[in-house]
This record gives C-alpha cells, structure tokens and sequence, in this order.
C-alpha cells in the first residue's frame, strides 16, 4: 500500500478501525460475560467446578470452526459479509443463553455464539490492518483489539454492581447486554463499513481470481515455517489467556476474598489490557519486534509470579493488572503479527487459521484449570501450570521473528 495517505484514505481507515473498535468491544462484553456471570450460571444450573469448566470451554471451542470458516470466507467474499454476519450470530446466540434451562442446552448456545464470536476476530484484524500502511499495522491492529478490554471493563463494572444482587437471576442482565447491544450495531455496519481496499484490489487482480484458494497455500516452502511456528505460540499463549479470563474472578474466591472483590479484579485486569493492547500495538511499529515479544511474555511470566505471591487485596489487584496488561496486550501483538506473517490473498485464511488453532489452547486450558480445583490444587496450583506455556510461546516467538527477518 501507498506509504502516503490522501484525505480519502485517512478517512477509510479512521471510519474502519473506529467500527471495528466498536465491534471489539461488543466482543469483550460477550466473551467476559461468561466469567464474571460464573457464579450466578453455577448456582442458577446446580454445577460444579468440573461442569463450570466445561461452560467456559463450550464458548471456546465454537472459536476454532468460527475462525476458520471467518477467516477462509473472508478472502473469498469479503471481511464486512463475514463479519456482518459474524456479529449477527453471536448476538443470537448469546441472548439464548438466558432462555436454556439445562445443561446441555446452555454448552450448545455457548458454541454456537463462540462461533460467531471467532469468525468475526479474523475479520477485525484484517480489515484494521489493511486499512492502513504497512508501518502502521501494529498501532491500527492494537487501537482495535484494546476494544476487547473496554468491553469487559463495561460487563466486570455491572457484574459488580450486580454482586450484590441475587446472583441466581441478575446473571442473566449481563447477556441480555451483551445481545441486544450488537444487534444495535449492525445496521451501523451494514451502511458504514467500508470493505477492505486491498481485499478489493487483489480481487480484481486475474491471477488470483483464478486461482481457488486452499489451506495448502499456508503450508507452501515460503509459508510453512511461518504458520507452525504462529500456531504452536497462539496455542499456548491463549491457553494462558482464557484461563485468565475464565476464571480469575473464581479464583479470588478461591483464595478467600468476595465475589464483588473478584469481579473490581477483572476490572483492573482489563484495564491494564486496553493499556496493554495500545502500546504494545505501538510498540511493534517501532522496535525490533523480538524485543516486544520478550517484553510480553515477561511481563506475562512476572504477573503470574505477582498473583501467587500476593498477600493483600491491592497486590491481587495489582498482579491482576500486571496480567491483563501483557496477556490480553499480548495477545492484540500476536494478532497484528499475523497480519504481518501472510500477504493480503493469504491474511484472512492465515490469521484464521492460527486463531482456530489457538482456540484449541483457549477450549483446554479453562478445562484444565477446572480439573485442578476439583482435584484440590487451589489458585496456586492453576497459576504455576500456566508458566511453562508462556515459556515456550516466548520462545517459538523469538524463533518466528529472526525467520521473518532472514526472510
């Protein structure tokens, strides 16, 4: 793209990442709600830990289908179809789950609106990042994606002004938010998105009408180091990440603070993540992008050592913090480093396709941290699993990052 942007484009790209900052947000608010409305689903439907995990993985899983079939879809149709439809289904969904009244019924509804919920990411990204220049791509990807922080800052602020409430019914205010307000906006969408320029012009061009687009494509001789080296670190990265936002809330409980103490701690968490997601978006427009990664994940390594050896209720918060800022931060930088992994034929599909398979680490770690506590490991124990994950995503990324540079 043009380093030298005309008026016109200025405008394209203020009016699509301001959009999509707004869908992110919608995001947050959906894919939070789940966490800090734990304790009302749990005593609502009669479950136990074990089940509980279950319910969080259930949203999850839908993530993996949803980013695959968004992210190929999106660069054969377009990424505003996709994602209009993509906020239309999650919205659906995520009004039924106030209306299921079992089990089985509540992890169906979960699915499907995290599918909804995954098809819609890729699109974000793709539509941030190319509405820009190339040196420009970390901050737009960051300005969008810190959407999802400001979003669970909204539903953690009302889940604690409702923890005083009865819990057992006042869960369902929290969904019935996180419905309606993206069904508000897609009409919003549908007369002000533009569609990705680039998309546009690579559509126009013969060669690559022609030819029909596969998976295979990222496990070509250019792109098949890049792709398994961007998803082992999605995988592991945002295993850590759901596990974070899945259950922190229940794990203040679990150390013997209130429910109303466990859902401030997420607001923090997501305010040190909207501050995360900015700068480090920034940040990786600017340095050398292996020392950002280092910067992130130990960060991420230095908030998990701060949650477990925290005595008072100010130092959770402040661990809390320090996770969101370099979790969920971090997670906004391994996005808008897939925009830089793939070229714009291949950015929908690839950025989907390492979102699907990070969603498989998203869907397990929840479970597992479920499993944990049902066996009697305690915060503690949920916390120190997580620190060899981060190990071996900071490492894969450096790895990723000087193959980028040699190439």
């Amino acid at each position: 793209m043009n380093e030298t942007l005309t008026s016109s484009d200025k405008k394209h790209a203020t009016t699509t990442v301001l959009i999509c900052f707004l869908i992110a947000v919608i995001e947050g608010i959906d894919i939070q709600a789940a966490g800090v409305a734990a304790a009302g689903i749990k005593e609502y439907f009669a479950l136990d830990a074990s089940q509980l995990g279950l319910f969080f993985s259930a949203g999850i899983l839908g993530l993996l289908p949803g980013a695959l079939v968004g992210g190929r879809y999106a660069d054969q149709i377009g990424r505003k179809k996709v994602l209009i439809a993509s906020v239309t289904i999650f919205a659906f969904f995520t009004l039924c789950t106030v209306w299921v009244n079992s089990f089985y019924s509540l992890l169906l509804v979960r699915f499907l609106a995290g599918a909804g919920l995954g098809a819609a990411m890729p699109n974000l990204i793709a539509l941030a990042s190319e509405s820009v220049s190339v040196k420009n791509r970390g901050r737009a990807v960051g300005l969008m994606y810190c959407g999802m922080p400001v979003g669970a800052i909204i539903v953690s602020l009302l889940a604690a002004q409702l923890a005083s409430s009865d819990m057992a019914s006042s869960w369902k205010t929290i969904f019935y938010v996180g419905g309606l307000v993206p069904l508000i906006v897609v009409p919003l969408m549908i007369k002000f998105l533009p569609e990705s320029r680039e998309f546009l012009k690579v559509q126009k061009e013969a060669s690559i009408e022609k030819k029909e687009l596969s998976y295979k494509d990222l496990f070509s001789r250019e792109y098949a180091p890049r792709t398994l080296l961007l998803w082992v670190s999605y995988f592991f990265t945002l295993m850590v990440v759901y596990i974070m936002l899945s259950w922190l809330p229940s794990l203040f409980t679990e150390l013997g603070f209130t429910r109303k103490d466990g859902s401030m701690a997420m607001v923090y968490f997501q305010i040190g993540a909207a501050i995360g997601t900015v700068s480090l978006g920034m940040l990786i427009d600017r340095w050398n992008k292996a020392y950002v990664i280092i910067l992130m994940y130990v960060g991420i390594l230095i908030g998990l050592f701060s949650l477990n050896g925290a005595s008072t209720l100010n130092m959770m918060f402040v661990a809390a913090a320090i996770m969101g800022t370099f979790t969920i931060g971090g997670q906004g930088v391994l996005y808008a480093f897939g925009s830089f992994v793939y070229p714009t034929h291949l950015r929908g599909q690839g950025v989907g396709a390492a979102s699907a398979v990070g969603r498989i680490g998203a869907m397990m770690g929840p479970a597992i941290a479920g499993q944990l506590l049902a066996m009697g490991s305690g915060a503690a124990g949920v916390v120190s699993a997580a620190i060899p994950c981060i190990v071996i995503s900071a490492i894969i990324m450096v790895l990723l990052t000087r193959r980028l540079e040699a190439d």
